[in-house]
């Protein structure tokens, strides 16, 4: 599932005419970036949850001959975890991916998605995220969200401190998670937390590079590294 519904507030005035799932980064935009990788794991099949400028968003995914392309369609933003609610008929019975559409991140030694789905046990786990650090994140400036014990179980960052580790927002989801889910629109932080207190979340730390492209700066900040490490890449 690629959640690319959302306004993209913090990135305007880019997005006031360009949802952001279609701002491009190096000559490419981020959901085809992550589509890209979606489809280089083998996922044969996306759902993608649509809103702001989803005319736009869903001519653009249209182009996409490699995936079976499945749009949930929002009338009313639904929040990360509404909208997966919404799209659960779409998804199956089965442990799913969810990609947040302004996460781009490049794979280190193994594929992210790969380490994912070997690494999720669904007899311990309703859901596993891949976390980075957040000194060695570009485009991050929070504080962090969680904190991971020595075997990968998460819980919440303490108020006003800050830790190592921040969500990528790229996860395996079991879709027993959203049972019981609240009708409408919700924050999946209601699932997490809901999680943590069963102690079934879990993450991973990725071996790549991350980078957060929700702001002007992030974006600024990614084209940067980009110019710099693939010259031969048209930029903005």
């Amino acid at each position: 599932m690629l959640l690319a519904a959302g306004l993209g507030l913090r990135m305007r005035p880019i997005t006031e005419k360009t949802p952001k799932p279609l701002v491009q980064v190096a000559g490419r935009t981020l959901i085809d970036m992550c589509l890209d990788r979606v489809a280089a794991s083998g996922i044969g099949k996306a759902v993608v949850n649509t809103h702001y400028l989803a005319g736009q968003v869903e001519a653009h995914l249209k182009r996409r001959p490699d995936l079976d392309i499945v749009i949930s369609h929002e009338p009313e933003l639904l929040g990360t975890g509404g909208g997966v609610a919404n799209a659960l008929p779409h998804l199956g019975d089965e442990p799913f991916l969810v990609v947040n559409t302004d996460s781009l991140w490049l794979d280190g030694p193994s594929p992210a998605i790969e380490r994912l789905a070997l690494n999720f046990d669904e007899s311990m786990m309703d859901a596993l995220l891949l976390m980075h650090s957040t000194v060695e994140a570009y485009g991050y400036e929070g504080a962090g969200d969680f904190v991971i014990d020595a075997g990968g179980l998460l819980s919440r960052r303490p108020e006003r401190e800050q830790v190592p580790y921040a969500y990528t927002g790229v996860m395996v989801v079991h879709p027993r998670l959203l049972a019981g889910a609240p009708g409408g629109a919700f924050s999946f932080n209601l699932l997490y937390d809901r999680a943590i207190e069963a102690e079934r979340l879990y993450g991973i730390v990725h071996d790549g590079e991350w980078f957060h492209v929700g702001t002007t700066d992030g974006l600024d900040q990614v084209e940067d590294y980009m110019s710099e490490r693939f010259p031969g890449i048209r930029h903005r």
